[in-house]
């Protein structure tokens, strides 16, 4: 199943530490040849400070070769740089962690450095000093230590783009330390900077570099919150409720259709859950339809199992085609490193979705063959079926006739009142545009005409 791996589209998204925990994946599951896969975690850890990691890869690829030369002098280089950064970043962390000062410091960042320097003879280049050490424990693998400095320099600092540049940084500590809490904190305030910054105006080319630059941040927080909402509790909630707005949406489609794989998963994990909790939100209620639409929307550009599921299923209504598709993409799920502890629980909710969509149009079911349809034995099936209905909202509709061995669908006709509120949904929002639309169209016309009139007195 090579040929659906996406960590090769997904790696130029991350930084190189984040790509490590991928590329040890693709290592345990065989998908590609070792020795391939270790040369490629041996040119990313040769762009570290991690050099006794390097040179164990070094040694698992070259085993009869000597260690070069060039790893002394970094590891060297490497161990006073720290030192330096440390004794630097030291000095002012003395008089952060000061009582006094602690308690001091106010909301105002400018105030706070006033005191600083007034009292500490601190500035702002010294506060800076907090930035380049945690930045280079992260390059040293010390993500937990750089995740406490770059907090702290993030806590003073009023420059924008340092203070931008520590928030990814922090991101990718709490991720490679699974503070999946903490970390879905700091994804949301990046989040938040990024979406700040909209560009006022699309006339200029520096606003078209200013917008260009926030459709590349977006497409990387993407790419960065997958490690956080496939490992946070709420998390696949979370990815839906953020990828099926429009803004990111829109990111998606443009510059990182691939990611229709887990938005796709998110919605398939989450039905089962949805249809029994009474406060979820509409995305996440009707979001099996929204992927739907957007699934055909992008067939252009990306499909996989997991997307042509959803289609042969929603779309099309091919049980036998979703069956097949279903079997591909449960090995798809095993073997993607976000969705791989996923695969029963997508499998035990694609049956569900299989069963609701069959029931739907089907008011006579035989459980054999049901069964089938959902991959199970006959017995398998039985005992599944029998779960599904006692555990969802189906039970109220559905009753099971073990001597026929069929399943019959009783639905109640819809209330007459219910059908009318359904029809005329949104009726009062749709006459407003259309009345709208017709009034824009009246002004344009009768702007056209006083144009085309000649001027009296004019020749």
């Amino acid at each position: 199943m090579a040929e659906y791996d996406l960590s090769k589209t997904i790696i130029p998204y991350l930084d190189r530490h984040l790509a490590f925990p991928l590329l040890a994946h693709l290592v345990e599951i065989s998908l590609f040849p070792v020795e391939h896969v270790q040369a490629a975690q041996y040119e990313l850890a040769k762009g570290t400070n991690m050099v006794d990691y390097a040179v164990s890869l070094f040694e698992q690829l070259h085993p009869d070769e000597e260690i070069p030369e060039e790893f002394s002098g970094k590891r060297e280089k490497a161990v006073s740089t720290n030192e330096r950064l440390q004794q630097e970043a030291q000095a002012v962390l003395d008089v952060i962690e000061n009582p006094d000062v602690a308690q001091a410091l106010r909301q105002d960042k400018n105030q706070n450095l006033q005191y600083l320097k007034d009292n500490y003879n601190l500035t702002l280049d010294q506060i800076t000093a907090l930035y380049n050490f945690g930045q280079f424990q992260y390059t040293y693998g010390n993500y937990s230590g750089a995740a406490d400095y770059l907090y702290h320099f993030r806590v003073l600092s009023t420059d924008n783009e340092l203070n931008t540049s520590a928030h990814w940084g922090k991101l990718a500590s709490d991720i490679l330390t699974g503070k999946w809490e903490t970390a879905l904190e700091e994804l949301n305030t990046l989040r938040d900077v990024v979406d700040s910054r909209t560009p006022s105006s699309l006339l200029t080319s520096p606003t078209e570099s200013a917008a260009l630059n926030q459709l590349h941040s977006r497409t990387w927080i993407v790419h960065w919150s997958l490690f956080v909402y496939f490992n946070h509790p709420q998390g696949r909630t979370l990815l839906l409720e953020t990828f099926l707005s429009p803004t990111y949406l829109n990111t998606i489609q443009t510059s990182s259709p691939w990611i229709l794989r887990y938005i796709a998963t998110a919605a398939i994990l989450s039905r089962k859950s949805a249809a029994g909790i009474t406060n979820a939100s509409s995305r996440v209620r009707h979001s099996i339809r929204e992927v739907v639409k957007v699934i055909q929307t992008e067939e252009y550009q990306y499909q996989d199992p997991i997307t042509s599921f959803l289609k042969e299923l929603y779309v099309e209504f091919d049980f036998e085609a979703a069956q097949r598709e279903l079997t591909l993409a449960e090995r798809v799920v095993g073997d993607d490193f976000f969705l791989g502890e996923f695969r029963e629980e997508f499998l035990d909710n694609a049956r569900y979705l299989i069963s609701e969509a069959y029931c739907r149009i089907h008011q006579r079911i035989d459980i054999g063959d049901l069964s089938e349809r959902l991959n199970l034995s006959r017995d398998e099936g039985e005992k599944w079926i029998v779960n599904l209905i006692r555990e969802t909202r189906m039970g109220a509709d559905a009753k099971i006739d073990l001597e026929k061995n069929v399943i019959e669908i009783h639905r109640s006709p819809l209330p007459v009142y219910q059908s009318v509120i359904e029809k005329t949904r949104g009726l009062a929002l749709r006459t407003q545009a259309l009345g709208a639309g017709m009034l824009q169209q009246n002004q344009a016309t009768a702007t056209q005409q006083n144009q085309s009139q000649p001027v009296e007195g004019a020749r």
